[in-house]
């Protein structure tokens, strides 16, 4: 794993997630460095849609592999694809063993990630337990440096509310703490309808770590717009970046300072902003030009 390649690239493009910044390297470094650890890498994050979840597990596969997120050992799963039917539990839950047991046979280092676990069946993800659990091998294969992400919108209320009442008290965002979190996140996905409700990965304490993605302000959503512009080589001016931002909604509305999308929506609002610049930009040089035929 490229660890300085990871943190660099967290510093630059993950904003407003110092808590994911401050777990998230370490955990993966420790596991890394030990060339026998007690069990596979458990980390389960939680917040609302656009806040950096999926985006924080695409810079880790880009760091643990050349091909990153279209590694043939890196394995996604979506919820609502792939475990659609809650008939189905059954059935999904021994593909899961079939496909785990196979893949880490082939990659030690293997990286599985969970999207939308709270979209999930009940009990689904039980059937994963024997795989990072404390087993030195299982059927002659040996999980412990395998890594599972499970990537959820549970808690994203409790998340929400506790980081409105700290920046009400007058605190700064960053003092917030894992500790202020962990409880609130640890007892919602138990408790929460989703692939972790009741779980037994939860109640057996096999999920290593509760990441949570706070709520992003204006000011994370402006440097997000910005990022998005410098991709496509478009200038991006305080102007353009600002009627971006106020095209978004936020919360709450007595003091609008947190954005309810998060980043989501600001690759499409930014690109229906660039097409239409430059499609005013090409009018005004045809008509410099004098070319003024209506042509495709």
């Amino acid at each position: 794993m490229d660890a300085t390649g990871l943190r660099r690239t967290m510093r630059q493009r993950l904003y407003g997630q110092h808590l994911a910044q401050e777990t998230v390297l370490p955990a993966l470094q420790s596991h890394f460095n030990n060339e026998n650890p007690k069990k596979a890498l458990v980390i389960s994050f939680h917040g609302w849609t656009g806040c950096g979840k999926n985006y924080l597990t695409s810079m880790i596969a880009e760091n643990m592999f050349k091909k990153g997120m279209k590694s043939e050992y890196v394995h996604l799963f979506i919820s609502t694809l792939h475990f659609a039917n809650p008939n189905e539990i059954a059935t999904y839950q021994q593909n899961l063993r079939e496909w785990i047991h196979g893949n880490v046979s082939l990659c030690e280092r293997s990286l599985f990630i969970f999207d939308e676990v709270d979209k999930m069946p009940p009990k689904v993800m039980d059937a994963i337990k024997p795989f990072i659990d404390h087993y030195d091998n299982l059927e002659g294969v040996d999980y412990r440096k395998s890594i599972f992400i499970f990537l959820s919108n549970s808690g994203g209320n409790e998340i929400t509310e506790k980081t409105l009442r700290h920046y009400q008290a007058g605190k700064i965002r960053e003092t917030l703490t894992l500790a202020q979190m962990e409880e609130v996140l640890i007892s919602g996905a138990f408790n929460a309808d989703g692939g972790l409700k009741m779980s037994e990965l939860i109640s057996t304490h096999l999920i290593d770590h509760f990441i949570p993605f706070l709520p992003l302000e204006r000011r994370h959503i402006l440097l997000c717009i910005r990022d998005y512009m410098n991709a496509y080589n478009f200038t991006p001016t305080d102007e353009r970046v600002a009627e971006i931002a106020d095209s978004l909604q936020y919360f709450p509305k007595a003091n609008p300072i947190y954005s309810s999308s998060g980043c989501k929506r600001v690759a499409q609002k930014t690109e229906l902003l660039i097409s239409a610049e430059r499609e005013r930009e090409k009018q005004r040089l045809r008509r410099l030009s004098g070319d003024d035929d209506d042509m495709l």
